[in-house]
């Protein structure tokens, strides 16, 4: 009688070794000259020990070191209607699969109610310091009687519930592998990159469940998904949430015309950079003809005139002095209500946190000194604050109920995400609005209308996203001259129509 098989891991993949009876298991396998064994993928562990069993085929299985966990939670909630359905799903489904619910509507209490289906050590991965705090503050207090650990941010733990950030996670993947059972993707978007895939691919974890707002990417992997996590099984919009786990909210389109004289300066720029493009006959109406227009940009004087002529006038749509004057109309009012004044670049976000003495975030902003100002704006002390890309992911500032939208990209998941930001019911009978302002008859007009048709796309019921009447078109002449910024923002990652 020969010997039977054994199944190890090793650095990310899986021995077989001897080669057992049967041919089934052949489909997952590949033969290793260097160590005259079979190898397989980590992240096929469950399927082929399914199938060993299915064919009775007896095997040592080495692989695995986790054992079952007492998760006794002390904070226990009523789960939302969508919370309970979602878990259903997602157990339906062989505890596999992603997730899409907006932001503020509990993902991480889903999470913990997955994490009780499956009592079993479990890695989470965060694409930010912040969220992995946060994820530890919530799992220390859920279940006191387990060790929670960190990993990243000078952290390095090995626990049996981990939080870890997207980085410290796949540097780490092929010893983290086979510790887990069970693998959460907060935001997992960010999964399907060439460095971070490795922390699904190189894991054994037979359980997997991903989180997040918009599982979509520009770059078309977020199909990978439902190879490293499994399929979606589960899918709500903000809209379809508001007013129940979500604060009830509005979207406000408000228009802003340029002055006489970013008007001309406005038309002879796109006209100087449409004539390259005809030239060259580059159509940006898709991510192709953006990346054409980036190498010709360097390929030529021409070139880098248009460059350099597209990104002056979008400079214009995006900061035009108009917006300021509505800016500050909107502030005045809804004085002292918590606002978030979102911009596409630091200048700008400096510019406005000048004029207005308003607390600014961006990633120049010390650790030390954005914590104080969140802590500043959570409490009440400072009512505004304006940002730029930092606060898209993974900040809980419940008491925020507006936010002034002043210049961003077409990116369908940055507008929820900012959108999300104020929709936590917070405290009292919140009411919360987001304003878009955009520069009329600009390709900003393009961009907004771009992602918010994204976003209704996403809902189950389109019908339900609240845009209210569009407000009085202002006018930028009528402003006293403001120092314009001196950086001009960088183009969008899309294609700008």
């Amino acid at each position: 009688m020969g010997r039977t098989p054994t199944l190890t891991y090793d650095r990310g993949t899986l021995i077989l070794h001897p080669p057992p009876r049967g041919k089934s298991w052949v489909d997952f396998a590949h033969w290793d000259d260097r160590i005259e064994k079979f190898r397989i993928p980590a992240q096929q562990y469950r399927d082929l020990v399914e199938t060993l069993r299915a064919e009775q085929v007896p095997f040592n299985d080495q692989t695995q070191t986790f054992t079952p966990l007492d998760l006794d939670p002390q904070l226990s909630l009523e789960p939302y209607p969508h919370q309970q359905e979602a878990l259903q799903a997602w157990t339906d489904q062989r505890w596999r699969g992603v997730v899409v619910l907006p932001t503020a509507s509990g993902k991480t209490y889903l999470a913990q109610l997955a994490m009780q289906t499956t009592p079993r050590p479990t890695l989470i991965t965060v694409p930010t310091l912040d969220l992995m705090h946060q994820w530890y503050a919530h799992l220390t207090a859920a279940f006191p009687d387990v060790e929670v650990g960190l990993l990243g941010g000078g952290s390095r733990d090995r626990t049996p519930i981990l939080v870890a950030t997207y980085d410290s996670a796949a540097i780490n993947a092929e010893s983290l592998g086979n510790q887990y059972a069970l693998l959460i993707c907060d935001e997992c978007h960010h999964l399907p990159s060439d460095f971070n895939r490795v922390i699904a691919e190189y894991s054994i974890a037979p359980y997997r469940l991903g989180l997040t707002a918009t599982p979509d990417r520009a770059d078309g992997r977020h199909d990978d998904l439902t190879h490293l996590l499994g399929p979606v099984v589960y899918q709500k919009s903000a809209a379809d949430l508001s007013g129940d786990a979500l604060a009830p909210f509005q979207i406000v389109p408000i228009k802003v015309k340029l002055s006489a004289q970013e008007r001309s300066r406005y038309t002879q720029l796109i006209a100087q950079r449409n004539r390259f493009l005809q030239e060259a006959n580059i159509w940006l109406s898709s991510a192709q003809g953006w990346q054409r227009f980036v190498r010709a940009s360097a390929q030529s004087a021409g070139g880098r005139r248009a460059m350099l002529a597209h990104r002056e006038a979008r400079a214009i749509a995006l900061g035009t002095e108009g917006k300021l004057r509505v800016l500050a109309d909107l502030l005045a009012q809804h004085y002292p209500d918590r606002t978030i004044v979102f911009t596409n670049d630091n200048a700008t976000v400096y510019q406005i946190s000048e004029t207005f003495l308003i607390p600014a975030i961006t990633h120049q902003t010390p650790v030390k000194e954005r914590h104080a100002v969140l802590q500043g704006f959570r409490s009440g002390e400072y009512p505004t604050l304006v940002v730029s890309h930092v606060l898209n992911e993974g900040v809980d500032v419940p008491e925020a109920r507006v936010a002034i939208l002043l210049s961003g990209s077409g990116s369908v998941r940055e507008y929820v995400q900012r959108l999300g930001r104020i929709l936590r019911k917070g405290s009292g009978n919140k009411q919360a609005v987001l304003y878009e302002v955009v520069a009329e008859e600009t390709t900003e007009e393009a961009i907004s209308s771009r992602r918010r048709q994204g976003v209704q796309q996403s809902s189950q019921r389109p019908h339900q996203l609240e845009l209210v009447p569009v407000k009085p078109v202002y006018s930028a002449d009528p402003l006293p001259p403001v120092p314009r910024a001196a950086e001009a923002p960088p183009p969008d990652s899309e294609p700008p129509s």
